[in-house]
């Protein structure tokens, strides 16, 4: 990834997702091109229950912050606990999907489209969730964005993220992924892997205590607060 390449990938990022509102919950919920045999479904499912109850055990309560939140499959899991949800995403078009899934529930949402890498938060948050974001995010801006994860929290705050474990069949990933929608359009998108002992020890020579962990060889996820 060159010196010049983040903002290109970042804004070729968002016209990706941006695009792929429609049919982006096929691969969450292993539909057409994305199923891949009953073994394999099975097996995605129990590592979607296991992230289920690790967030269960983490509970997020009170004020939170969802940063790229997306189509809106964790903001629905978030309003079980919390007070309010500030669910902020790029794409309009994931959002008014977003909302649909929150119809109902008892926490109060307020959507905001804004690029997490340019919005401020005009207050703190007791927790800061974010679910396939990190990948997203190119090395060069980690450390500015956890900047911004340590802006948005109470002096108390925590945080939880969730994304994909690093692939088996590829650990040596580039950063660069390229995607295509199912009418043929191609994309490049930052996606970069992390291990659960890597990433901690990142957060921790920027000031994060945090711990992570692997359900299985799909997701990894993680959950914080700064150091003391």
């Amino acid at each position: 990834m060159t010196a010049r390449d983040p903002d290109e990938l970042l804004a070729e990022q968002v016209a990706y997702y941006r695009a792929r509102a429609p049919e982006y919950d096929h691969w969450w919920v292993r539909q057409g091109q994305f199923d891949y045999g009953v073994e394999f479904n099975e097996a995605w499912r129990e590592e979607v229950d296991a992230l289920q109850a690790e967030l269960a055990a983490f509970r997020p309560e009170g004020d939170v912050l969802e940063l790229a939140a997306g189509t809106g499959n964790w903001t629905r899991e978030l309003a079980r606990y919390a007070d309010r949800v500030t669910a902020v995403d790029v794409s309009p078009e994931t959002l008014a999907i977003n909302l649909g899934k929150v119809e109902g529930m008892p926490a109060d949402v307020e959507y905001v489209v804004a690029d997490a890498f340019e919005w401020r938060p005009d207050r703190r948050y007791d927790v800061v969730f974010f679910s396939f974001w990190l990948s997203h995010v190119p090395p060069s801006r980690f450390d500015t964005f956890w900047s911004l994860v340590d802006q948005a929290l109470a002096p108390d705050g925590r945080v939880f993220l969730i994304d994909n474990a690093v692939p088996r069949s590829d650990p040596d990933h580039s950063g660069i992924s390229e995607r295509t929608l199912a009418d043929g359009r191609e994309f490049r998108i930052v996606k970069v892997f992390y291990e659960p002992r890597e990433l901690e020890a990142r957060l921790a020579g920027i000031g994060w205590d945090v711990h992570a962990a692997t359900t299985g060889p799909a997701f990894l996820y993680a959950h914080g607060r700064r150091a003391r």
